[in-house]
């Protein structure tokens, strides 16, 4: 009997002791969970209002990495290649402490489509909104997300977006605030091209005399992922590659993109190429586009699409195709002789083996010499309803001229005879501070001289190197007409993205051959053009877009092929500097800039 009591006493200890422990686990638990909610809050976000402020901590560096198959360099961030996808919602803040850990050379990043109000040197271009960021030095990118839309950053400091530097950039609407189109699932594509060889060597190689050109990609990557040695579907391929083997863990395996029948999803783009105009194609699935460069647009149906260097969309598709099949998503290169094979990845719809090929052929693009097929898509896009209205007349017109030329036995490209060059001192503290000798203060020209055959190559012996600013009048309405022309090879022109910093334009039109005011200004859409960051200048045409200077600060226009804007083909334009209260000193620490720092300080 009493064994039986000191038994059920022993139990019963024993099962409060065990109790006790768990209450105390579960409190020291919940004790971690809390103190790791409130480190989580403190560092990541801090909110007002339903804004948010997030907090990243980003270090760049080299590392050994197979995009496609074949080993060799890229600039990874936090050891990941492509960068971290930056998730946020309109109306936050980024508070960002990027580490340059490369050793030898500077570093920026450019958030491209974010206008930085307010902020101007947050925007991340090297000699123009700040100074490059040093070898173990840490800069401070703080800004606001002014409105939703799908964007992307990479760097702007020589060609390091040639090296890998980029990444997604996804901003989605604010709390309480819709969309104008529903879905049910979203998808983020970010596409690109890459070289065995890399960008320092290719720098040097532009640089050179005579001009040793890039030449064609080896590869095209979708979300960093490429194949080079073989091929996903080999047996449909130009090219001569064997069919990949592939476990699926190789840092080069395709990226499969996991679906669920009958849905409707958002299939976010972005290109951040250094040369490629690509098509984009889902095998027998519709593409209904509704945004562009972070814009609504008024929607439209594709069956596969062209996306320059730059541009950012945001399309729909339904999965109503046969759920026990595999489908290809496909890139394939446009405007030049395609020398690189298409780059292909996976639809898979859950009900499948995401392992498994697609046995079809792969959707095949446009021929890569068919401008009619890009000049129509192009034309289809227009602005939704309720997007900004441009003004009915401009205050101010430049007419920029591209040209190839020679200067001084270098090859280059130049705007209106000028090939841009950029100053040791940012612009932003040049102009800031009234440092006169920090650029040259002669502006470039306005226009090029009439009589100027566009269709017909010219010597242009009066090129010449310029690091002068179009000064805007703060407010005006400025417009541009981008005038394409042939290169220094006799019947040669290509296609050029523009990109503008700082501002989204209204694209008006596009024409054939010379711009000639008095016929073609009449032809404007003033009524719905669509509202971008980055537009095309089709061979032998022009394009004419429209902006309002009206975001103090120093900001770049040039066009997005990485070699072209690295060979001169970029212009700079300055408005409201004044009105800028403070510039971070840390922004402006080297140069004519750093200099006068240090004498106040003395």
């Amino acid at each position: 009997m009493i064994d039986s009591i000191r038994r059920k006493s022993w139990i019963y200890m024993s099962m409060r002791k065990v109790s006790m422990h768990m209450h105390m686990k579960a409190m020291r638990d919940m004790r971690v969970i809390v103190c790791w909610f409130i480190l989580f809050v403190s560092i990541t976000t801090q909110s007002s209002v339903g804004k948010t402020t997030r907090h990243l901590k980003w270090e760049v560096e080299y590392m050994h990495w197979s995009p496609d198959g074949v080993e060799g360099t890229v600039m990874a961030i936090n050891g990941r290649f492509p960068g971290p996808t930056i998730r946020a919602r309109a109306g936050d803040t980024i508070h960002l402490e990027l580490m340059n850990k490369l050793h030898t050379e500077g570093l920026v990043i450019h958030w491209h489509g974010i206008r930085q109000l307010g902020t101007p040197w947050a925007d991340g271009t090297a000699s123009i909104s700040q100074c490059a960021i040093n070898p173990g030095e840490t800069f401070l990118y703080k800004f606001k997300l002014d409105k939703a839309g799908t964007y992307f950053y990479h760097g702007h400091y020589g060609m390091q977006r040639s090296a890998g530097l980029y990444g997604s950039l996804i901003v989605e609407v604010g709390k309480g605030e819709n969309e104008p189109f529903k879905y049910d699932g979203e998808l983020n594509l970010l596409l690109s091209d890459w070289w065995h060889k890399g960008f320092h060597e290719q720098q040097v190689d532009l640089f050179s005399k005579p001009m040793r050109w890039v030449g064609e990609p080896q590869s095209l990557l979708i979300n960093g992922r490429g194949q080079y040695n073989c091929s996903l579907a080999a047996h449909f391929s130009n090219f001569s590659t064997s069919e990949c083997k592939l476990r699926g863990d190789e840092q080069y395996a395709p990226q499969v993109l996991h679906v669920y029948p009958n849905k409707t999803y958002r299939l976010r783009i972005a290109s951040t190429t250094s040369l490629s105009l690509l098509n984009l194609a889902i095998e027998k699935h519709k593409m209904l586009l509704v945004e562009a460069d972070g814009n609504y647009i008024q929607p439209f149906s594709v069956q596969n699409m062209d996306i320059s260097s730059g541009e950012t969309y945001s399309v729909l598709f339904t999965t109503d195709q046969n759920p026990k099949t595999n489908y290809w998503i496909s890139i394939s290169v446009r405007g030049r002789n395609p020398k690189t094979p298409q780059a292909l990845t996976i639809l898979n719809y859950h009900l499948n083996s995401a392992s498994r090929i697609p046995h079809s052929l792969p959707p095949v693009a446009p021929r890569w010499d068919d401008e009619s097929y890009g000049k129509a898509f192009y034309n289809k896009i227009f602005a939704l309803n309720g997007n900004p209205k441009p003004p009915a007349k401009h205050d101010k017109r430049l007419v920029l001229l591209n040209t190839q030329n020679f200067i001084e036995g270098y090859t280059k490209w130049a705007i209106n005879n000028v090939s841009l060059v950029l100053p040791s001192t940012p612009y932003l503290g040049s102009i800031r501070y009234g440092l006169s000798n920090g650029f040259d203060q002669e502006p470039p020209p306005d226009g090029y001289k009439h009589g100027y055959d566009v269709m017909k190559p010219a010597p242009n012996k009066n090129s010449t190197y310029g690091s002068g600013v179009y000064m805007l009048r703060f407010n005006a309405t400025v417009d541009v007409i981008l005038q394409n022309a042939n290169m220094i090879k006799d019947s040669v022109s290509e296609t050029h993205p523009w990109h503008l910093h700082g501002h989204d334009f209204w694209v008006l039109g596009y024409g054939e051959g010379e711009f000639v005011a008095e016929k073609d200004e009449g032809r404007f859409n003033l009524k719905n053009p669509p509202f971008r960051n980055t537009g095309v200048v089709f061979p032998y045409g022009w394009t004419a877009v429209r902006f309002v200077a009206n975001n103090p600060g120093v900001w770049a226009f040039h066009c997005h092929i990485e070699p072209h804007l690295h060979m001169g083909m970029g212009v700079v334009f300055a408005e409201g500097v004044r009105h800028i209260k403070e510039i971070p000193t840390q922004a402006l620490s080297c140069g004519l800039t750093a200099k006068m720092f240090m004498k106040i300080n003395h």
